[in-house]
């Protein structure tokens, strides 16, 4: 029996599962998903959760219906390597693997501020997501958000929070000298417009110094505020940076050609939790997950896998709200309907496929 254990459901897992049962697969071949939770969650849309603007089922879907695999629905403790097994808070659910496949995600990095884990809300699993949505929705007219980073994921929580609480007053705290410094200046004029347009105040060039339960403070002020939105960083799953294995200075795990753990090539790792030359994203975790489909379609087979081919990114999407958006598309920086139209036509292939 050859056990195959995927850990985490996400994009790369889930595109690494698809792959694997849309082909006829030996009967000695034994897999099994883990996740925290009994259903996929896309992630990417978090967002409109905290927000309020969508109900948390419109991001649910279910894994697939299949005989050739089972699921556990449980909280990880450990991956113990040496003895090759998934450990749970419950002893005997230990799971053994031949082959395993880490796909666990990214959770937020507090950059070791004082009060910012205690004292902020987040976006980064689909708990953190509800929790947020009932902290924002709760809220008294005029209550004051404040959302610290101003990257994709800050743009996104505080364009929606908008859209979804006119009468909320939103500050969004940003480290740099303008949003999304890693996109287009096209891109980012459009985004800080928006922004002026729709009453969202900005204060570039913030250093947070500490959170505390009613407020931030930022090179010397306090902002007074109701909620704190982290989106100010992220660093892979614990689980991740307690293994034993070679990282890179953001504590991803050091892959080789196949994105097999070099020191333990059984192992394979998708996503947020492997080294990579691009950004984290769902489209990079999908396009991994597929590649790593292929080997391990040929490894399960007792065969020699075929090198990967060089990944091709097709672009980033954005929102701002249910209507506008911005990205770059076939390289080209767009803003407007189109792109935000482009980024509901992947929510539909995601929920479908």
């Amino acid at each position: 029996m050859k056990r195959l254990v995927i850990i985490g459901g996400g994009y790369g897992g889930i595109k690494i599962l698809s792959g694997l049962l849309d082909q006829p697969l030996s009967e000695d071949i034994q897999i099994t998903v883990v996740d925290r939770n009994p259903f996929r969650s896309l992630k990417t849309e978090f967002y409109t959760i905290a927000a309020g603007t969508v109900a948390d089922q419109d991001v649910r879907v279910e894994f697939p219906d299949d005989k050739r695999v089972q699921y556990v629905f449980n909280e990880i403790m450990k991956i113990d390597t040496d003895k090759e097994q998934i450990l749970f808070e419950d002893p005997e659910a230990t799971i053994p693997y031949d082959y395993l496949v880490i796909g666990v995600g990214c959770e937020d990095n507090y950059h070791g501020i004082p009060g910012a884990e205690e004292f902020t809300e987040s976006v980064q699993t689909f708990t953190k997501a509800r929790h947020t949505g009932v902290a924002i929705g709760n809220l008294k007219a005029y209550g004051k958000v404040s959302v610290v980073g101003a990257g994709l994921s800050g743009i996104e929580v505080a364009s929606e929070i908008r859209e979804s609480r006119p009468d909320l007053n939103i500050r969004l705290l940003d480290r740099g000298n303008t949003v999304l410094k890693a996109f287009d200046s096209k891109i980012q004029n459009y985004v800080e417009d928006w922004f002026v347009k729709n009453d969202v105040d900005v204060i570039h060039n913030s250093i947070v110094e500490y959170v505390e339960k009613d407020g931030v403070c930022n090179n010397g002020i306090c902002h007074i505020n109701d909620v704190t939105i982290w989106t100010a960083g992220v660093q892979p799953n614990r689980l991740v940076r307690e293994l034993p294995f070679e990282k890179d200075n953001q504590d991803k795990l050091i892959v080789n050609e196949f994105y097999q753990v070099p020191e333990k090539q059984n192992i394979y790792v998708v996503g947020d939790c492997a080294s990579s030359e691009y950004s984290p994203s769902a489209q990079l975790a999908g396009l991994q997950g597929e590649q790593i489909a292929d080997v391990l379609l040929a490894v399960l087979k007792d065969k020699e896998p075929k090198k990967p081919k060089p990944l091709k990114l097709k672009g980033t999407l954005g929102s701002l709200g249910k209507s506008d958006g911005f990205g770059n598309m076939a390289k080209t920086p767009m803003t407007g309907f189109l792109p935000r139209l482009a980024k509901s036509g992947v929510l539909w292939l995601n929920k479908r496929h």
